[in-house]
């Protein structure tokens, strides 16, 4: 061996050691040792040399890039032996769907290994790393990394937060506009149904922020608010309804009253007899205080009153006249044969009743 690289180490009778510096790939091949014997002896060693790969380097990406087109970034590098392995990353989140090829070098021992990441730009990746990393046996278990970071532009996206749920008559409320885009969109514009703001009095504009004072019902509407840059623009809208102011009202404690009612049946008989009933109903004291509606249970109740009296009534004159049957004559008829007047007849009659045969009466 005839290098400089090379250098003796130990030379004993019983070992003889070299050292080779600064490796190259044309120091790999097959090394033997002779012991100068009768007869001589050899023994014999493959050295392998491993070609380590150069750093990597992404290319394919033009800064900035709009939302919506195509990027397609390529990771190469050289000088791998054997061929390196290359492995995408976006936030340290890696992605499978690449495409990889290789091809020999020049001197036909070492690769050349590219990647390529092919994908669309959404405004998610603005701000988002991505990184090549190869990997190799000659490395150490230390990759080579190459990094860079996305710039994508893209229309604002448009949103409106309202400082009031339910805002009411008198009352004040807060819109505030929020956009975002890049570039950073450009002062924010409010309108109201399709114009300008009719009372710029109550409602001031302050950047992306629109306030209303005293609010009432003609400030009822549509208002939209509007972000633009160079890319586009992007609106959003928001319908404001002022409600009418909620007044609370006390309770109120409600005593329930007694209600009478009378109900008077005449049921008139030959001696002019006159029978009379009297009902009262009374108010449930858990009935509902201030219903306006008629009271269903209470009418229900004189009515069956007047039912019940009715057939009392009925009961009571059929056993009346079931019990007295028959003629009957006053004392008037009964001394008015004979007599000039109604009082001579009178006496006539009282004094005929001791003779007088009293007629009997059957009760069945």
């Amino acid at each position: 061996l005839r290098d400089n690289r090379i250098e003796l180490v130990r030379a004993s009778w019983h070992e003889l050691s070299i050292s080779v510096s600064d490796v190259s790939l044309s120091d790999e091949g097959q090394y033997t040792c002779s012991l100068f014997t009768m007869p001589v002896k050899t023994s014999k060693a493959f050295l392998t040399v491993l070609g380590v790969p150069e750093k990597p380097q992404i290319t394919g990406f033009t800064s900035p890039v709009m939302e919506g087109e195509r990027m397609q970034l390529t990771c190469k590098t050289s000088g791998s032996k054997p061929a390196a392995d290359i492995r995408w990353f976006k936030n340290d989140k890696e992605v499978k769907d690449v495409k990889y090829s290789k091809e020999e070098d020049a001197n036909h021992k070492t690769f050349t290994v590219s990647s390529t990441l092919d994908f669309l730009a959404d405004r998610s990746d603005d701000g988002a790393v991505v990184s090549c990393r190869v990997d190799h046996e000659s490395l150490n278990s230390t990759p080579q990394i190459a990094m860079q970071v996305l710039e994508i532009h893209y229309t604002p996206l448009v949103k409106i937060i309202s400082s009031n749920s339910w805002p009411e008559e008198g009352q004040s409320i807060i819109l505030t506009c929020e956009s975002k885009g890049k570039p950073v969109p450009e002062p924010v514009l409010w309108t109201k149904d399709g114009g300008e703001l009719p009372d710029p009095e109550r409602m001031v504009v302050n950047g992306r922020v629109l306030s209303i004072s005293f609010l009432n019902k003609t400030d009822n509407g549509t208002y939209r608010c509007e972000a633009k840059n160079p890319i586009g623009r992007n609106s959003t809208e928001y319908v404001l309804i002022v409600h009418d102011v909620f007044n609370t009202l006390l309770p109120t404690t409600v005593i329930p009253s007694l209600t009478t009612a009378t109900v008077t049946t005449n049921v008139a008989l030959t001696a002019s007899t006159t029978t009379s009933a009297t009902a009262t109903s009374i108010r449930d004291p858990n009935a509902l205080a201030g219903q306006t509606g008629p009271d269903h249970a209470l009418i229900g109740g004189i009515v069956a009153v007047v039912v019940f009296v009715t057939l009392c009534s009925i009961i009571l004159l059929g056993r009346y006249l079931a019990r007295h049957k028959g003629t009957y004559l006053t004392n008037e008829a009964k001394g008015a044969e004979d007599a000039p007047d109604a009082d001579t007849a009178i006496i006539n009659a009282e004094g005929s009743q001791v003779n007088a045969e009293e007629k009997k009466e059957y009760f069945i």
